[in-house]
C-alpha cells in the first residue's frame, strides 16, 4: 500500500492551483521522477476542478486512486495512492489535512492571489500515512464518513467534460516540461492509458509491454544520455 501525494488546491476557477503538496516519489527511477511530480499536479488539478463543494469522489486508473474531497471554502484536498490503499482511511486523511490548512491559512490569505503556502505536516503524514493503521487515531470525522457517499469513478477521463481529452489537458498544460511532454507523446498510443503511460518506469521493466518499453529506453538515452 503507498501514498504518492497529498495536496491542497485551489479549485473554484479554473486552472486549478496548486497551494501546497507533497509528493514521495521515492519508488520512480530518477529518469522519470520530475515527470511523475509534474503529471501528479497535472491529474490533481484536472480532479480538483471537477470535485464539488462538500464532495467525496475516488477516481481509479490503472494502479493508482485519486481521493478527493471538495470543500465550501474554494478548495479541494487530492491524495494519489495505489489501489490496495484503504479509500475511508485516505478520506480520513483528507478531512484532517484540509482542515488544519484552514485553520493555519483562512480563505482571506489565498482568495486573490496564488501562492504556495508551505504546510511543513504534510511531509511527516506522507511518511506516517503509508502505514493506514495509523488514521486509527483520527477520530473526529468517523461518523461524516460513515454516512458520506464517496462516488467511485473507473477512468480519469469519465470525470471530464464532454469533448474533453486527456491528450490536450497535457498539451494546453504549462505545468509540464517540454521532456514530461515529450515522454508522454513518445510512450502514449491508442492502447495505452494516460496514467498507464506515466507508470512507465524503467525499475518495473514490461510494465507497458516491449514496444513502450523500447520507447521509454529510447527517451531516456535521447534526454539523459546525450
Amino acid at each position: 500500500m503507498k501514498i504518492y501525494y497529498i495536496g491542497v488546491l485551489k479549485n473554484e476557477s479554473k486552472p486549478a492551483h496548486e497551494l501546497c503538496a507533497e509528493k514521495d516519489l521515492s519508488s520512480y527511477s530518477r529518469f522519470t521522477r520530475d515527470s511523475y511530480g509534474e503529471f501528479m499536479t497535472l491529474f490533481s488539478k484536472t480532479v480538483a476542478e471537477r470535485t464539488k463543494p462538500g464532495q467525496r469522489q475516488d477516481i481509479q486508473e490503472q494502479s493508482y486512486t485519486f481521493h478527493a474531497y471538495g470543500r465550501s471554502e474554494g478548495v479541494a484536498g487530492i491524495i494519489i495512492s495505489d489501489q490496495a490503499y484503504p479509500a475511508l482511511v485516505a478520506h480520513q486523511l483528507l478531512s484532517k489535512v484540509v482542515d488544519e490548512f484552514l485553520s493555519l491559512h483562512p480563505r482571506s490569505e489565498w482568495a486573490t492571489s496564488n501562492p504556495s503556502i508551505p504546510l511543513p505536516q504534510l511531509k511527516e503524514y506522507l511518511v506516517k500515512y503509508q502505514d493506514p493503521s495509523q488514521a486509527d487515531s483520527i477520530m473526529k470525522i468517523q461518523k461524516e464518513l460513515d454516512e458520506t457517499k464517496i462516488v467511485l469513478h473507473k477512468t480519469i477521463e469519465s470525470v471530464l467534460e464532454r469533448g474533453e481529452k486527456i491528450d490536450s489537458l497535457v498539451a494546453k498544460s504549462d505545468g509540464l516540461s517540454a521532456q514530461s511532454k515529450m515522454f508522454y507523446t513518445q510512450v502514449s498510443g491508442p492502447s495505452l492509458s494516460p496514467l498507464l503511460v506515466i507508470d512507465a518506469d524503467i525499475n518495473f521493466p514490461g510494465a507497458l509491454g516491449k514496444e513502450a518499453e523500447l520507447l521509454l529506453c529510447s527517451y531516456v538515452n535521447q534526454y539523459f544520455w546525450t
